[in-house]
């Protein structure tokens, strides 16, 4: 079986993505290349960031089991590749949005899961460090091609034994897509033909709004859930609002983990 990549910048929120990337790989039988990126900085400098992770290896018990990478270059370029050499999913912390620049044009770990060659499992320094993910999220959205992260998610769903909510956003006097309805549909044959347990769930809305991030967290939270499945592009529908919406969800206040893919 692939691995798991997980990257790590050194900071709390890369060694809460270690314990979740640690957790998969021991639920499905494989390993992890523990991968963090040097701007520059030689020989010297790759020795210093071997030795950080070797430790921090150390301290989440992860040796035999985790294998350190280090490399040089723009952190987005070298993530990307190496996310297409025989890994399954990326496991990631993030930091949130920063400063003027990152609100104009977008947080980078929206930038960065859109490059992955897999899934992302994007999680910050806050989230829970569960030995168990029992539910997933997973709202209905009007997208092309859910494919990827339906696959992702069962198999996820799979190795934890998870319940996976089929979770749709009921907006008053509106009729829902023919594209977002057959997705719904493909979602729930598809998890009926792979035996993992789901919930399907309508949620009404009170007032009308195109904002989806806010009740699907706010629900998730309400479930104690261990992660939401999103996908990392936009749909037509909402297409001018839904990279600040996913960058919510990315970067949620309740520190759920998202799995982006």
């Amino acid at each position: 079986m692939k691995d798991i990549l997980c990257t790590t910048d050194l900071t709390p929120a890369s060694d809460t993505a270690l314990f979740h990337a640690l957790r998969f790989a021991d639920r499905a039988g494989t390993n992890v290349t523990l991968l963090h990126v040097l701007d520059k900085g030689g020989e010297k400098a790759r020795a210093e960031a071997s030795v950080q992770l070797e430790q921090r290896i150390e301290q989440t018990g992860g040796q035999g089991r985790v294998k350190p990478l280090v490399l040089e270059g723009n952190f987005m370029d070298r993530i990307a590749e190496e996310s297409a050499r025989d890994h399954m999913l990326a496991v990631m912390g993030t930091h949130g949005p920063r400063g003027l620049r990152q609100n104009l044009f977008g947080a980078d770990i929206l930038k960065l899961v859109r490059r992955l060659e897999v899934p992302a499992f994007v999680v910050q320094e806050q989230s829970p460090r569960t030995e168990m993910l029992d539910r997933i999220v997973m709202p209905v959205a009007a997208h092309h091609n859910v494919g990827r992260m339906l696959d992702m998610v069962c198999l996820l769903a799979r190795v934890c034994a998870a319940e996976v909510v089929v979770y749709q956003l009921m907006r008053p006097n509106e009729q829902p897509s023919d594209e977002l309805l057959f997705n719904k549909r493909d979602m729930l044959v598809r998890l009926q033909q792979e035996n993992i347990r789901l919930k399907e769930v309508n949620e009404p809305s009170t007032i009308f709004s195109v904002s989806f991030a806010e009740p699907t967290i706010r629900y998730a939270a309400s479930i104690s859930a261990g992660c939401i499945a999103i996908m990392a592009h936009a749909s037509d529908e909402y297409r001018y609002i839904a990279d600040a919406e996913k960058e919510r969800m990315l970067t949620n206040d309740a520190f759920i983990p998202i799995l982006c893919a």
